[in-house]
């Protein structure tokens, strides 16, 4: 008889994967079922008749309902988006980007619509960070490219990664374990 064992989340910080579809599927849902009542109440609205409006003739031409893009509804599991709130650190800013952007590909989704998911995902300082983006560009319109780019401006701090360039080059394990080091080494060599 053999037993199966589970995997313990070797990090406890780091959010379940399955926890983070589960979460993200439910908020499409909900998203696809406001989009679905809004067509509704526009439908229902364009079926009114106007007090002074001319009797409809033999070809009437049907009420324009507006297209609402649809939001990728069939992903079997929806992952949740981890939440930014800003930083000066650039491993936490680059643990979120990489993270962000592991969902979305899982996602599937175009690239307008990645920009405006990791923009929901911004909150506190980077809410007001994404607001002033928003202020001087057109996001409507703007790539996945473009909001890496952005973020890396503001949040790859360009002396914070001086110093851990330094540190990387002069790296030594001291008294961590041997995994401490590694799992340090691997993060600052990503920075550079």
């Amino acid at each position: 008889m053999s037993r199966q064992r589970t995997r313990a989340n070797p990090n406890p910080q780091e959010p379940d994967l399955a926890n983070i579809v589960a979460t993200l599927q439910r908020q499409l849902q909900e998203q696809q079922q406001e989009t679905n009542q809004l067509r509704e109440q526009v439908a229902q609205l364009n079926q009114i008749p106007q007090v002074n409006e001319v009797p409809p003739q033999n070809n009437p031409i049907p009420p324009a309902v507006p297209q609402v893009p649809e939001i990728h509804q069939e992903v079997p599991l929806a992952p949740t988006v981890p939440e930014f709130e800003g930083t000066t650190d650039p491993i936490v800013a680059d643990n979120w980007l990489i993270d962000i952007q592991v969902i979305l590909d899982f996602m599937g989704l175009t690239e307008q619509e990645k920009v405006l998911c990791a923009s929901f995902a911004l909150k506190k300082d980077a809410r007001h960070w994404w607001m002033t983006v928003q202020m001087r560009r057109n996001v409507a319109n703007m790539s996945w490219q473009d909001f890496v780019a952005e973020f890396s401006t503001m949040y790859y701090n360009r002396e914070i990664l001086a110093v851990q360039q330094d540190e990387f080059t002069s790296f030594k394990q001291g008294s961590m374990s041997v995994m401490e080091a590694v799992k340090k080494f691997e993060q600052l060599a990503r920075l550079l």
